[in-house]
């Protein structure tokens, strides 16, 4: 039995030092922001990201290069790698499309290596704690079509509830209408988001102000836990340069659940492209998209 690598999305949203730490492979994905392409190996930081944002510099995405794609994969074939790529949903980028489209290439080009495409129809780190699981079960020696076999009877478990502070992103992306927006924002409603069964973002509630948009997404999230309520595994904060107000959500999930740790990151600028500054999610194991 080959050896293999475990890759991903750069919109995962995993912590850079565990990145490291576990030898994950990265495929970027691309934003264009005055007049510049970023995503490789040249970036901004989150906070001049969403600081450009708030100054009305409206950045634009895309999905992988196919080029890359194919480079990356190639690199790790020729170590005598299989690879296990786990995908951002495939409902909301072509991303997925051409990660599928560069593994068949190279499979067909270099005969008897394997390259799995894992979609996970899941976003930021609703992705990245597939991941997360994909590594812990390999570090416990599981080959890579157990992992795969696992993830395909769990990813639904995988939960994201999401929340943004200015309505008016979620139009430009073509979410609600302009009215919604308009009007949404001038009575401080929040919308409560999820990512659904379909890897697509749905709306499942609205809530009036900040402070109660994240304890609703907390209550929900205890609510949908079920048989994990207990475990003491981890769940993930993820928000738009909004530090303080991902703090505020820790400490709900933590007085709640105390037994589970948390990890708290940046949402991607692919993702934040859209979700825009003061976006917030919450991402954890449960019974319920």
């Amino acid at each position: 039995m080959r050896d293999f690598v475990i890759t991903a999305d750069s919109n995962c949203d995993l912590l850079e030092e565990y990145i490291k730490e576990k030898n994950i492979g990265i495929i970027p994905h691309y934003y264009h922001l005055d007049g510049i392409t970023y995503g490789d190996e040249f970036n901004l930081t989150p906070k001049d990201f969403y600081d450009r944002m708030r100054q009305g510099n409206m950045p634009n995405t895309m999905a992988s290069n196919p080029e890359v794609i194919q480079k990356t994969f190639q690199n790790y074939i020729d170590q005598g790698l299989d690879i296990l790529h786990i995908s951002f949903s495939s409902a909301l980028s072509g991303g997925c499309s051409n990660v599928v489209a560069g593994a068949n290439d190279i499979m067909e080009e270099n005969p008897g290596s394997r390259i799995i495409v894992f979609d996970t129809l899941n976003a930021s780190l609703g992705e990245g704690m597939a991941v997360m699981k994909a590594v812990e079960l390999k570090e416990a020696g599981k080959s890579i079509d157990e992992i795969t076999t696992w993830l395909e009877e769990h990813i639904m478990d995988f939960c994201v509830r999401f929340t943004v502070d200015d309505l008016n992103h979620l139009h430009r992306g073509g979410r609600i209408s302009k009215t919604v927006a308009v009007v949404g924002g001038m009575i401080n409603m929040k919308p409560i988001l999820r990512i659904d069964e379909e890897g697509r973002l749905v709306s499942m509630t609205v809530a009036r102000g900040r402070k109660k948009s994240l304890t609703t997404i907390a209550n929900d999230m205890v609510e949908t836990m079920g048989k994990y309520k207990d475990d003491p595994d981890t769940i993930c904060i993820v928000h738009g340069d909004a530090a303080e107000d991902a703090d505020f959500l820790a400490k709900i999930v933590k007085e709640k659940l105390p037994h589970k740790n948390i990890v708290i990151n940046y949402i991607s600028p692919s993702i934040g492209s859209h979700s825009g500054p003061g976006a917030i999610g919450l991402c954890y194991m449960g019974e319920k998209r």
